[in-house]
């Protein structure tokens, strides 16, 4: 068995009753979700339940949903689903020509004092054994230029609540730039301290070595807008509860602090 079917193992059923309360926008043409973390986007082998189109596509009672924009895995926030060729196909098209602006939370180790600005090539990362995992390298026919900028919220206790944007849209983009400038996402197994915790995580599942090492059960990155760069349609989903806990628990951040820089 390979590492994305052991992981996809233990993503969580998405509850019937429960799906309706992550809607953030529908009509005839889209359904927009707040995705939690965990979800996997694309249709899986444990069911329709088992995704966020499948679930979509339960929920709609459409054949086929077209899914505009997917995050990652453990990655919370908004995406976008067609309900229609032309819907999704015009949103597919807008995000390829990018003309669709969006932006994240995300926590990060270490207190960022500054706007960071960063812009590097990235490709793959010949050296490790994780054979998904990108770095930081040279201009070559095989690496793209990266652009992400990371724009300090609050900080406290050691850790920094950030909004952070890209100009382009690249594999692990945003993790792989937030360990290149020093600054990790809290909870990321791959780009933080040790890469191994990608592999023991893979083998093992989550175990108490693993909740000693890593202060949250997924990387703390979150997407809290999605929309067109003209301004025309927005949609925007409040932090991620567990984010959210985190800032009041380890950075000792108050309600009214959170809110005041959201």
């Amino acid at each position: 068995m390979d590492e994305k079917s052991r992981i996809e193992e233990r993503s969580p059923l998405v509850s019937p009753e429960e799906f309706p309360s992550w809607i953030l926008f529908e009509d005839q043409d889209l359904l927009v979700v707040n995705k939690p973390g965990w979800l996997v986007c694309h249709p899986s082998k444990n069911g329709p339940w088992s995704s966020l189109v499948g679930a979509g596509r339960e929920y709609t009672g459409a054949d086929r949903l077209y899914l505009a924009g997917r995050l990652d895995r453990e990655t919370s926030g908004v995406v976008l689903l067609g309900k229609n060729p032309e819907a999704g196909k015009a949103w597919q098209m807008a995000v390829e020509k990018r003309q669709v602006h969006r932006s994240y939370l995300a926590i990060l180790k270490g207190e960022l004092k500054n706007l960071k600005e960063v812009e590097t090539h990235i490709g793959n990362d010949p050296e490790s054994p994780v054979f998904v995992k990108q770095r930081v390298t040279q201009p070559s026919r095989k690496s793209k230029l990266a652009k992400t900028c990371f724009l300090p919220l609050t900080a406290g206790k050691g850790h920094t609540l950030a909004s952070v944007t890209t100009q382009t849209g690249r594999k692990h983009q945003i993790r792989v730039h937030a360990q290149h400038i020093g600054h990790p996402l809290v909870g990321d197994k791959l780009y933080g301290d040790d890469e191994n915790l990608y592999l023991e995580f893979c083998q093992n599942g989550w175990t108490n070595e693993l909740a000693g090492a890593l202060a949250m059960h997924r990387q703390a990155l979150h997407s809290s807008s999605f929309g067109m760069k003209d301004g025309a349609t927005s949609f925007n989903a409040p932090i991620a509860a567990d984010m959210e806990m985190f800032c009041l628990e380890k950075m000792d951040l108050s309600e009214d602090q959170i809110k005041a820089v959201l």
